[in-house]
C-alpha cells in the first residue's frame, strides 16, 4: 500500500503551536534544587532558608572569610539570570559545575557588591554560559563580621535530567 501524498494538501497545520522551553524559577526546594554544603550553619538559619522561597528566612555566615554554598539542581540547566539578595557581603564569586558530582568546578562570574545601609543588597546578573548542574557561591569578603545571604534566584530552563 503507498501512502496517499494528496491527503498531506489538505491537511491544516495553522493550529499547530510552536513550543518554548519554558523559562522557570531554577533555584526552589521545592523544583528540587538543593543546598548540599555550606561552610557554616546556624540552626536558627540554615543554609536551606537561601532556596526555600521565603523572603523572612536566611542562611547566616558563622565568622572568618571565605564562606561558601554549593546549590545542587538535581538536573542540567541553563541559566540566563541571578538574582542574589544578601546583606553584608562584599566579595561574591561564583563557580558553576556541569559534573554529574560536585567536582570540577570553573570560575564564573566575581562581583563586588556596593553595601546598602539597613536594606537587603539585591544583585542582578545576567548569565551568559549559564550552562550548570552545580553552582558554588563564594563570599569571598565581607563589610562586617557575619553575612546573610537571602535568596539566590535563577531564571532559566531545564536542559535535561542527569542520566
Amino acid at each position: 500500500m503507498g501512502v496517499n501524498h494528496s491527503t498531506w494538501h489538505c491537511m491544516d497545520f495553522s493550529n499547530v503551536k510552536h513550543f518554548k522551553m519554558r523559562k522557570t524559577e531554577l533555584c526552589l526546594s521545592s523544583e528540587g534544587s538543593e543546598v548540599i554544603l555550606a561552610t557554616s550553619s546556624d540552626e536558627k538559619h540554615p543554609p536551606e532558608n537561601i532556596i526555600d522561597g521565603n523572603p523572612d528566612t536566611f542562611w547566616t555566615t558563622t565568622g572568618m572569610f571565605p564562606q561558601e554554598f554549593i546549590i545542587c539542581f538535581h538536573k542540567h540547566v541553563r541559566i540566563e539570570r541571578l538574582v542574589i539578595q544578601s546583606y553584608f557581603v562584599r566579595t561574591l564569586k561564583i563557580e558553576k559545575s556541569t559534573s554529574e558530582e560536585p567536582v570540577d568546578f570553573e570560575q564564573w562570574i566575581e562581583k563586588d557588591l556596593v553595601h546598602t545601609e539597613g536594606q537587603l543588597q539585591n544583585e542582578e546578573i545576567m548569565a551568559r554560559d549559564g550552562s550548570a548542574t552545580y553552582l558554588r557561591f563564594i563570599i569571598v569578603s565581607a563589610f562586617d563580621h557575619f553575612a546573610s545571604v537571602h535568596s539566590v534566584s535563577a531564571e532559566g530552563t531545564v536542559v535535561s535530567n542527569l542520566s
